[in-house]
């Protein structure tokens, strides 16, 4: 697993994040300014890092540069971790090489989903042909089986299932799904989530795997 470096002056949350991405396998440091950060960096070059834009010895997108304009630390995969949430913090941090953007507060999951989701994309590791149990979906080809019959997905359906295929054990948020199953200037009832989940259940209902509601929470397949 990708070892992360954690830059978060609140204590707080820097143990929790470097509790969270220990307990799902990444090796971790934490540092509490971009003094000590800078020091580590030298040595080693880490596989990603969660950035606070606040901190005591520096601004977070003044790092955000550096990393960016220096050749031996510009292609590392950065996720900004901050309490600002005015679009132009958003745009401003994207736009300087940020690699995703995640404000506080935020849930565990969420986090370690997002983790694992730039890792994917920036190392070029995203899987064409993905398994769970009896479930395997190709991508290239758009389709699925599940125990060797072809299984008829809608387009939705079948984003909202590799969706949760490429986090599953983790439980991903409605907002979340929301997100990236529709997009962020979808507006509609969250039923609409629902309903699509209802169909899914049913046409995967010869699997083995399953598709878990998580009261208040979301959705996760196991």
């Amino acid at each position: 697993m990708a070892l992360i470096y954690i830059v978060e002056d609140d204590l707080n949350i820097r143990e929790i994040e470097t509790i969270a991405l220990r307990n799902s396998g990444f090796d971790t440091e934490a540092f509490e300014n971009a003094a000590l950060f800078f020091e580590k960096i030298n040595a080693a070059v880490p596989g990603l890092v969660l950035l606070d834009i606040m901190l005591p010895d520096s601004d977070g997108v003044d790092v955000l540069k550096k990393l960016r304009t220096d050749p031996n630390t510009k292609n590392i995969p950065v996720i900004m971790v901050t309490a600002k949430t005015s679009e132009i913090d958003k745009v401003k941090a994207l736009d300087l090489g940020a690699d995703d953007y995640i404000t506080k507060p935020f849930g565990v999951m969420e986090l370690i989903s997002r983790v694992k989701a730039v890792l994917r994309r920036t190392t070029g590791d995203s899987e064409k042909v993905i398994m769970l149990k009896d479930i395997i979906m190709d991508e290239e080809k758009h389709t699925v089986s599940v125990k060797g019959t072809n299984c008829e997905l809608t387009f939705k359906e079948f984003e909202l299932l590799k969706a949760l295929l490429l986090n599953t054990g983790i439980v991903l948020t409605r907002d979340i799904i929301m997100e990236r199953v529709w997009g962020t200037d979808f507006i509609g009832e969250s039923r609409t989530l629902d309903m699509h989940i209802k169909t899914l259940r049913q046409k995967l209902k010869e699997s083995d795997a399953a598709i878990k509601t998580v009261r208040n929470v979301g959705y996760t397949i196991e």
